[in-house]
């Protein structure tokens, strides 16, 4: 009963991660949900930012802190593990909820793109953003991202093995193709309100940070991990830029 228990409550997680997922392209596109980024601003205009500044630094604390090896150690003395990812993924959801439906509309157009062709291609930007975000979460594996693989090996009676380092497609050429999916995504609109950027700017600002964080745990459990990162680009293909304060602070202490 117990196998089967954690198998339906991470499928049930699953399961209200795509229903997230796919409001969210709505949402950022302002199309088809009932609440968006931008509209009309409602109520004092320091409010609006106030509450979206909030809510921008809850989905970074829990989606950053929550991910850190030093927290699982902690809440898996509560959690079981095999639910681990999952509830991970149901926090995610929670604070995505809260986002879509707390978010406050400030007025204000900062770019309308008018002309078709123009705005043709800035909508066809939004959907190969997405298309790149959903794509390569399979080819890292996608089950073992939202806890579908974590809670099936359980369901078999296997125990969990980590993934091994890879760099399958877009992998070979940047460092972290999901985020250039996100940030295309965040950034190609035809028109772009006061709170849209606001987001934008702040969820840019949350990846570069994240990026930094996320990748010195790779490091530490991936020995291949620090060649790949000295040899390729981070987000832009054949860019190398010069070494970073903290790549040299590791080389220091090498």
């Amino acid at each position: 009963m117990r196998r089967i228990a954690v198998l339906m409550y991470g499928s049930a997680v699953y399961a209200m991660f795509l229903g997230v997922f796919v409001y969210a392209v709505g949402f950022i596109g302002g199309f088809m949900t009932p609440t968006s980024l931008d509209g009309p601003l409602v109520g004092p205009l320091w409010q609006a930012i106030a509450v979206n500044l909030m809510l921008a630094a809850a989905f970074a604390l829990q989606h950053s802190v929550m991910a850190r090896p030093e927290f699982k150690a902690i809440w898996t003395k509560f959690v079981p593990e095999e639910i681990e990812r999952s509830t991970y993924v149901l926090a995610t959801n929670i604070v995505m909820l809260a986002v879509f439906f707390l978010w406050r509309p400030m007025g204000m157009t900062i770019w309308n793109v008018e002309h078709p062709v123009l705005r043709n291609v800035l909508w066809a930007g939004y959907g190969f953003g997405w298309l790149t975000v959903l794509v390569t979460t399979f080819l890292i594996n996608h089950f073992d991202l939202f806890g579908m693989r974590q809670v099936w090996l359980y369901f078999c009676g296997k125990p969990y093995t980590q993934l091994p380092f890879k760099t399958p497609g877009p992998y070979r050429y940047v460092r972290h193709p999901l985020y250039i999916g996100w940030l295309t995504a965040f950034w190609c609109t035809p028109q772009m309100g006061a709170a849209h950027l606001l987001f934008a700017i702040g969820m840019t600002a949350y990846i570069l940070i994240a990026i930094q964080f996320e990748e010195r745990d790779l490091m530490r459990f991936h020995p291949g991990y620090a060649e790949y990162r000295r040899t390729t680009p981070m987000l832009i293909p054949g860019l190398q830029m010069s070494t970073t304060p903290m790549q040299r602070q590791e080389r220091a202490h090498a």
